[in-house]
């Protein structure tokens, strides 16, 4: 009943928590919010909360980039999330979101790989980004990146000692050149909507998750949903997600 109120609503213009199409919910960043990792920040987008942790280890560099750092993006849903987690190993959500954010990040080149490199073809810092679901409320995608990149932003590399890391000691922070922010825009009939909350998800024909950097380059682009996106849309898509950028990146 409540979905169908949603979908309703929207073909009158409306939404059920009363913002406009172009409107987020409250959003909240808490940065620094786990101690024991080189960086990390809590978003809450209205009730969508998701805790992000930067963990850096030395690791071998990947052989078609012999003088770059490694990142890797992994999210866990867990049940207290929502009743739709289950327990067990990343199922196809937890992992497409994954790729989301991650896709973000290294296609808008935000960290400077090269600077992680401590000996060509043998030794980089290799940095983990750790993404945790506290509780599902709609728009997982851009509260995840949201995290990510406030995470990153305030991360740091920790001292070396011998090659080896000395744990809770550090030396210059994460190399990050630019701030990428994730907007996804849904698609419900012929109105376009920003940050659906759980109701909203549930009647989308399609929506597009879009990361846009600091001089407004798109830089990656998630369909995803059961309908076809006209070219028209996708336009207009594009141009609300780089204005709604502009504002998100202000938190960060």
């Amino acid at each position: 009943m409540e979905e169908m109120y949603a979908l309703e609503l929207i073909q009158k213009g409306k939404r059920l928590d009363g913002r406009k199409f172009a409107d987020f919910r409250t959003v909240e960043i808490t940065k620094n919010a786990i101690s024991t990792a080189e960086g990390s920040a809590r978003v809450k987008i209205g009730e969508t909360e998701v805790i992000a942790g930067v963990k850096i280890g030395i690791g071998t560099p990947f052989p078609d980039t012999p003088n770059k750092g490694i990142l890797i993006v992994n999210t866990e849903f867990t049940p207290l999330a929502s009743p739709e987690f289950e327990s067990g190993p990343p199922g196809e959500n937890a992992v497409e979101l994954s790729r989301i954010v991650d896709r973000g990040i290294r296609e808008s080149e935000t960290v400077e790989l090269e600077k992680l490199c401590l000996a060509e073809g043998e030794k980089v810092f290799s940095i983990f980004v750790d993404i945790h679901i506290i509780n599902h409320d709609g728009n997982l995608q851009d509260a995840a990146a949201l995290a990510a990149i406030a995470a990153l932003r305030g991360a740091r590399l920790p001292k070396l000692e011998n090659d080896k890391i000395v744990r809770g000691e550090y030396d210059k922070p994460l190399p990050v050149a630019f701030t990428p922010i994730n907007v996804t825009v849904a698609k419900v009939g012929e109105n376009l909507i920003l940050d659906p909350n759980y109701e909203e998800e549930k009647i989308l024909d399609s929506k597009l998750s879009i990361s846009v950097r600091d001089d407004d380059r798109i830089c990656a682009l998630q369909k995803q949903g059961r309908k076809e996106i006209k070219l028209e849309d996708v336009e207009r898509m594009l141009d609300m997600a780089i204005e709604k950028s502009r504002e998100l990146r202000k938190f960060v």
